[in-house]
C-alpha cells in the first residue's frame, strides 16, 4: 500500500486489524494516536469557526490556530491515556484495549519512554498555541483553557480518574462541547456567545455517546478491574437507555434553538434529519442486547455499540457543519451586508 494512503486509511473508517503488516513510523504514531477518532477534534474547531464566521468575526489564522490545538491536544490526551492505562496494569493481553487496534506499547510500536517523549513534544504543540493566544484575547482565554486542559489530566491520567469514578463520560461532554466550540468561538471572534454554547450541546452530546457506548462495550472487563465507568454503575441495561436518550436528544435540541430563536436562518439546521438512517441503526444497536460474537468480517470487535456511535455521530458532526454552513449562506442571502 502506497504510504499516503495508508496513512490517509488511518483517518477514516474504523479501527482496522493491522497484523503482520510492515508499518513506517508514522503509521505506527498514527494507529497509536487512535486517529480514527480526531475527527471529532476537528469537528469541534470547524462548528466554532463557522459559528463566528456566521457572527461576522471570522479570523483565518486564528482559526487555523484552534484547529491545530485541538487534534494535537486530543492526540496527546489518547497517547497519554494508553501510557497510563499500560503503566497501571489495565491494558493487558485479554483486554479490549488490546483487541480492536494496535496499542502503542504493547504491541511494541515505541517503547514507554519513547511514548512519553513523543507525548510530551506533541503537548508543546497546544501549549504554544495557547500561551499565544493568552496573548491575543488575555486571561478570559484561561475560562476554557484551563478547564480543559484539566478534564483531559483528570480523565485518566490523575491518581483517582474521572473514568473511574463515572465522570468520564460527563467530562468528554463538556470538553468537546461547550468548552472546545464555545471557548473556539471566544478565540476567534473575542466574545462569548450564549448561541454558541446552545449550539455546542448537541455535538458534545454526540461525543458523551461514542464514550459511554465504548464503556458499555468494556463493561465486564472495567467491573473486573474495579474501573466504575458510567455503565458500571449504572448497568448495560439503563446505561444503554441512557445512550438512547443522549441520541435523540441531538435531533431534538436543534429544533428548540430554532423554536426558541424563532430565526429563520437556522432552518438548515434541520438538516441532520437527513441522518435518520444511521440514527435508527444506532437506536435500534443500543436497545438490543450485544451479540455474543462479531458477525462474519467485522473489524473491531469487541467494540459494538461504540462503532454505531462513532459512525452516527462522524455523520451527524458533518450535517451539523453543513447546517451551519448553509445557515451563513441563508443569512448572506437575506441580509447580504452582514457577512
Amino acid at each position: 500500500m502506497n504510504k499516503v494512503r495508508r496513512w490517509l486509511s488511518t483517518l477514516v473508517g474504523f479501527y482496522k486489524p493491522t497484523q503482520g503488516e510492515e508499518l513506517d513510523s508514522l503509521t505506527k504514531l498514527l494507529y497509536s494516536a487512535r486517529s480514527v477518532i480526531l475527527v471529532i477534534s476537528a469537528q469541534a474547531a470547524i462548528i466554532s469557526g463557522l459559528l463566528s464566521l456566521y457572527s461576522g468575526n471570522f479570523n483565518l489564522i486564528l482559526f487555523t490556530l484552534v484547529l491545530i490545538g485541538y487534534v494535537s491536544l486530543h492526540m496527546v490526551s489518547n497517547l497519554s491515556n494508553d501510557y497510563f492505562g499500560y503503566a497501571r496494569g489495565n491494558d493487558i493481553p485479554g483486554s479490549p484495549r488490546l483487541s480492536y487496534t494496535p496499542h502503542p506499547i504493547a504491541s511494541g510500536y515505541f517503547s514507554k519512554s519513547q511514548i512519553k517523549i513523543i507525548t510530551l513534544c506533541i503537548l508543546t504543540i497546544p501549549v504554544a498555541i495557547a500561551a499565544y493566544l493568552f496573548f491575543v484575547r488575555g486571561p478570559y482565554l484561561l475560562l476554557f483553557a484551563i478547564p480543559g486542559f484539566l478534564l483531559l489530566y483528570l480523565y485518566d491520567a490523575s491518581k483517582v480518574t474521572l473514568k473511574s469514578i463515572g465522570l468520564g463520560e460527563v467530562a468528554s461532554f463538556l470538553v468537546w462541547g461547550p468548552i472546545m466550540i464555545t471557548g473556539g468561538y471566544f478565540v476567534i471572534t473575542g466574545s462569548i456567545s450564549y448561541l454558541a454554547l446552545a449550539i455546542s450541546v448537541p455535538y458534545g452530546l454526540g461525543v458523551m455517546s461514542i464514550l459511554l457506548a465504548k464503556h458499555i462495550d468494556q463493561l465486564e472487563f472495567d467491573s473486573s478491574i474495579q474501573q466504575n465507568t458510567l455503565p458500571v454503575l449504572l448497568g448495560e441495561k439503563r446505561a444503554r437507555q441512557l445512550a438512547n436518550v443522549i441520541i435523540l436528544a441531538m435531533y431534538i435540541i436543534p429544533v428548540i434553538i430554532l423554536l426558541f430563536t424563532r430565526n429563520i436562518e437556522f432552518i438548515p439546521f434541520l438538516i441532520v434529519f437527513l441522518n435518520i438512517p444511521s440514527l435508527k441503526r444506532t437506536v435500534a444497536s443500543f436497545a438490543n442486547v450485544k451479540p455474543r460474537e462479531p458477525p462474519k468480517g467485522y473489524v473491531g470487535w469487541p467494540l459494538w455499540y461504540h462503532r454505531f456511535a462513532l459512525l452516527h455521530n462522524r455523520r451527524f458532526g458533518w450535517l451539523y457543519i453543513a447546517g451551519i454552513t448553509f445557515s451563513i449562506l441563508f443569512k448572506f442571502l437575506l441580509q447580504p451586508s452582514s457577512v
